[in-house]
């Protein structure tokens, strides 16, 4: 079975969160208990905490007004005992200086198009692992470059992949939404943020300790079902065909 490198442990690495909303904010609490202490773990999202985002989101009314990040990492910094990096500016402004994971949790593609320039500008190793969700189904891609040639296996390692904008261009054809994830609470379930967070941490879990095999997984609540796509030449190869999921857009 071919596996997914995790060379940027060898090393001092960064994690960022990118979007600390419905899925991001669940997240963040749970890398705070997954990573080593010496890990830098930054939070990033430049929207503030609305009344409309307390029941969805990872917030409180004491957060009301203050920004999502800073928020988030002050309050789980303080429940956990470790440091944890913020920012409030858009990724568009942000460079990521050394190895690691980007972790995409947004709903649009300006938003995931500012996060694949930021990751094809990080030094190697590195690995960006997006996050998708409609009502009760979600997807998530892992890839890192848009270099073909890097696209073959060596020793069963898989050194490279595509980014997931390019896995599913159409991602970067997603409109931002004139609506919050909470403003349309009736059209998703109670539960799927949840279950995209844990799959996350579970992928970010893997890649950290060498065995992650994947390179989509599809989730589907109606039907109870987490479909892996392997990362295998031939799967690599069709990438961009629909895998094992709902057709639908993907939201967050």
């Amino acid at each position: 079975m071919y596996k997914l490198s995790n060379d940027f442990t060898l090393r001092s690495y960064i994690v960022a969160v990118v979007g600390c909303g419905g899925t991001g904010g669940f997240v963040a609490e749970s890398l705070c208990r997954l990573l080593p202490r010496d890990v830098d773990l930054i939070l990033i999202d430049h929207d503030r905490v609305e009344e409309r985002n307390l029941t969805r989101q990872s917030f409180y009314k004491e957060d009301l007004g203050k920004l999502k990040s800073e928020a988030l990492a002050r309050r789980l910094s303080t429940k956990f005992e470790r440091p944890l990096g913020y920012s409030t500016l858009p990724m568009a402004m942000i460079r990521v200086p050394r190895p690691g994971l980007v972790i995409g949790c947004v709903d649009n593609g300006l938003a995931r198009g500012d996060i694949a320039r930021a990751v094809s500008d990080m030094p190697h190793p590195k690995w960006w692992v997006d996050s998708g969700n409609g009502d009760n189904y979600g997807q998530i891609l892992i890839g890192n470059t848009d270099v073909q040639t890097e696209m073959t296996p060596e020793d069963d390692i898989y050194w490279g992949l595509p980014l997931p904008t390019i896995q599913k261009p159409e991602l970067l054809a997603q409109a931002p939404k004139s609506r919050s994830c909470a403003e349309v609470a009736e059209e998703q379930g109670p539960t799927i943020n949840l279950m995209m967070a844990a799959t996350v941490v579970e992928v970010v879990r893997r890649l950290i300790d060498g065995t992650c095999s994947w390179v989509q997984l599809y989730i589907d609540m109606e039907a109870g079902t987490l479909n892996p796509v392997l990362a295998t030449p031939e799967t690599i190869k069709t990438l961009k065909q629909r895998k094992g999921g709902s057709h639908e857009e993907p939201k967050r």
